[in-house]
């Protein structure tokens, strides 16, 4: 009896939760913040239908086709890796400079490490223009910062389910954009093939025009992105004060009602790193390491095993299918976050969330293994493969849910407002190392399980859902209800 009264009660405060009306989004604002985050994977995945062919031209490998993989993927992890070592240097320094500088200064950067790497004709300049585009990359974890000052907890999670979109859009646009635009010269002789420069450059095109997606995200934001820290507030109100002593409100670049929930509090003071790293901060970041991790595990697995042969335990796909279902998959993910993610969240709060996106991981990695047994039993994709094919797709749906209410919690576990940029800062570098290393792991304990028919080629697979397994148990230690949400209500 007790237990259905609990049950009702708790669903009563989930509906009323998701019927309560959000404060309104600062769309603006919002729109800046997203273009600015657009440029990452822009920017990390163009360069992937033409980076062996790059590498090939540099002639590092010396005519060596086996050593060209080897530099080729030096190049693709040197971004992920570079922006660990930086993500959190600029949340730091969002902390202290404010953070319209910090942002201003990512996408100038971004564009000319771009062009740099567009215009090299050795391997190791390439080599530098991609750890300068991670680097700069590493503002990502600011432009979070700032959709957590803007939002409050009606509209956090509308906000925050907003930021996968960017990424499905881009991660489906740039390798496109990338394949189209490399060596036009050669595709279109008769126009472009006029213009002697893209003969010698024939992979510039496509990284100029990522490079002016950075630029035109940092003309809207030279132009209307507002600072958000409350002490740079201050010293702007105080400096504008003292120079013409009118109302510092008026000023188009510093924010006006409704654009901060809370107002600048000067009293408080950025902490140092061990103040900074206390028992919900740790548990937010673990949460969201792990995430990273399985996640990355679980994406770097689908392109291998979906080509994989059905012999060796995959299914034997040509690269347009697998582009095919991965583009497809990507833009029903980001309309899904889009329409439902905000709602979703409200109303069965966020730790229920997060803890069912790693359930759905489980089921996801468990497909794997069905896929294969069904594939290599009918010999060809069958219907039954089909479907199992579609289930597994529909779970990775929950892992987008996953990313929107592990940035929350992030939020949430702050110790003071002068410090979110740093800990966002140390939750995008924990999260970013651990990118780096899952696809090493995955694939290679893939090669080892069907090489030494481990647990009939699924060790692999039994592996990575133990670690989930952790990972839910792990999910546990967040709190039940958010701190933003508790003193609301007090």
């Amino acid at each position: 009896m007790h237990d259905d009264e609990a049950r009702a009660q708790s669903g009563g405060e989930r509906a009323e939760a998701a019927s309560k009306k959000p404060t309104p989004i600062p769309k603006f604002q919002v729109f800046i913040l997203l273009f600015i985050q657009f440029a990452e994977p822009i920017t990390a995945l163009v360069i992937y239908p033409f980076v062996v062919q790059f590498v090939r031209d540099t002639g590092i490998t010396g005519g060596d086709e086996a050593k060209t993989g080897f530099y080729a993927g030096l190049l693709e992890s040197a971004f992920f890796l570079a922006e660990s070592f930086t993500v959190f240097h600029f949340g730091r320094m969002s902390d202290i400079y404010g953070r319209r500088p910090t942002l201003l200064l990512a996408p100038v950067g971004l564009g000319i490490a771009m062009l740099g790497f567009g215009l090299s004709k050795t391997f190791w300049t390439l080599f530098l223009f991609r750890c300068a585009q991670g680097a700069f990359n590493g503002n990502i974890g600011v432009a979070k910062t700032v959709m957590n000052e803007i939002s409050d907890s009606s509209n956090a999670a509308d906000i925050f389910s907003l930021i996968p979109l960017m990424w499905s859009v881009g991660a489906t646009m740039s390798p496109f954009m990338g394949g189209v635009l490399a060596n036009p010269a050669a595709k279109w002789p008769d126009t472009l093939g006029k213009i002697h420069f893209l003969w010698t450059h024939p992979y510039f095109l496509p990284c100029a025009v990522a490079a002016c997606i950075a630029f035109i995200s940092f003309a809207f934001a030279f132009v209307g992105l507002r600072e958000t820290l409350p002490s740079a507030i201050a010293r702007q109100n105080k400096k504008h004060k003292k120079r013409n002593d009118f109302a510092s409100d008026t000023d188009p670049l510093l924010p006006t009602p409704g654009h901060l929930v809370e107002q600048p509090d000067t009293a408080e003071s950025m902490l140092p790193l061990r103040d900074l790293l206390t028992r919900p901060v740790l548990i937010a970041v673990l949460n969201h390491g792990l995430l990273c991790f399985c996640d990355m595990s679980y994406e770097s697995l689908l392109p291998l095993v979906y080509a994989t042969p059905i012999g060796l335990g995959g299914l034997g796909l040509k690269p347009y299918d697998i582009g095919l279902i991965m583009g497809v998959c990507g833009i029903c993910n980001a309309l899904v976050q889009t329409f439902l993610g905000g709602r979703v969240i409200r109303y069965f709060g966020p730790r229920r969330i997060f803890t069912a996106s790693f359930c759905a991981l489980i089921l996801a990695f468990s497909a794997y293994p069905l896929l294969s047994f069904f594939a290599e039993r009918a010999g060809r994709i069958d219907t039954a493969v089909v479907v199992v094919l579609v289930f597994q797709l529909s779970c990775s749906f929950f892992l987008y849910f996953a990313f929107s209410t592990g940035m929350i919690f992030i939020m949430d576990a702050v110790p003071n407002k002068a410090s979110v940029g740093s800990v966002s800062g140390l939750a995008q570098m924990v999260g970013t190392t651990l990118r780096s290393l899952a696809p090493s792991f995955a694939s290679s304990l893939f090669s080892l399980s069907v090489k030494n028919n481990l647990a009939g080629g699924y060790m692999v697979y039994i592996i990575l859902v133990g670690l989930t397994l952790g990972a839910v148990r792990c999910s546990f230690l967040l709190p039940r209800q958010l701190r933003s949400e508790s003193e609301n209500q007090r």
